[in-house]
């Protein structure tokens, strides 16, 4: 499982990339630096896209990122099976890429929201979240100003009767779609939430505690059974 290499993504404006390395590195992998305009993905087993400001969130967010030269070589390879993480803006990226489908806007109210937030986690048949069980709920910080998940009709409808909602949100905090927190593909090894894993890794830092491990903790039993 130590041999495991996921690949960190920084774009301009990224900001939690040194803490998503941290996250791979505590739950026993390699972290592996990738910048937004490299055109190798140094033969790494995984993707994490962090959240942040990539391109200054300009147009929309993550609309910018979605063509830097790194994603020219991420797309093909997550959908040939790469298992690719995205939180906050990297959802954002995945939704832009069309990895993901739906959108994310501002949230209801307008407002910017950073708070703990209670989740449940509603398919564990993803490379993500193996390691939880279905209907588990967990505490994961939120930080964002445009979460709210949206989606047509007949995607929606498409992501529930194929189980993929990944995470739901109890007691929606910005108005997604059906308290959507996170979704993934069909295959299940790209998966997109708005909560930040990465910061609920300890109990030393109070708060969530160690809730957000098990997103971690999954890529390497996934690995593992592969």
């Amino acid at each position: 499982m130590s041999a495991a290499r996921v690949g960190v993504v920084t774009f301009p404006g990224t900001l939690d990339d040194q803490d998503a390395a941290r996250a791979v590195r505590h739950a026993g992998a390699e972290p592996v630096p990738l910048w937004h305009a490299d055109t190798d993905l140094r033969g790494v087993d995984a993707v994490f896209l962090p959240g942040g400001f990539s391109y200054g969130d300009y147009l929309r967010c993550g609309a910018i990122s979605r063509f830097a030269p790194l994603m020219g070589e991420l797309v093909p390879a997550a959908r040939a099976g790469l298992p690719v993480l995205g939180t906050c803006n990297g959802f954002q990226i995945l939704c832009e890429a069309h990895l993901l489908p739906g959108a994310l806007v501002k949230n209801a109210g307008l407002h910017y929201i950073c708070r703990d937030q209670r989740l449940r986690i509603e398919s564990t048949a993803t490379a993500w979240t193996s390691a939880y069980t279905r209907g588990q709920e967990v505490v994961i910080p939120i930080k964002h100003g445009e979460g709210r998940y949206v989606a047509d009709a007949e995607t929606l409808a498409a992501l529930e009767s194929g189980g993929r909602v990944v995470v739901r949100y109890l007691g929606n905090p910005n108005g997604s779609l059906n308290d959507i927190a996170g979704v993934s593909n069909e295959a299940g090894n790209v998966v997109g939430l708005m909560p930040h894993p990465e910061h609920a890794l300890e109990d030393l830092t109070g708060g969530p505690g160690t809730d957000g491990l098990g997103f971690f903790t999954s890529l390497l039993k996934t690995m593992v059974n592969a």
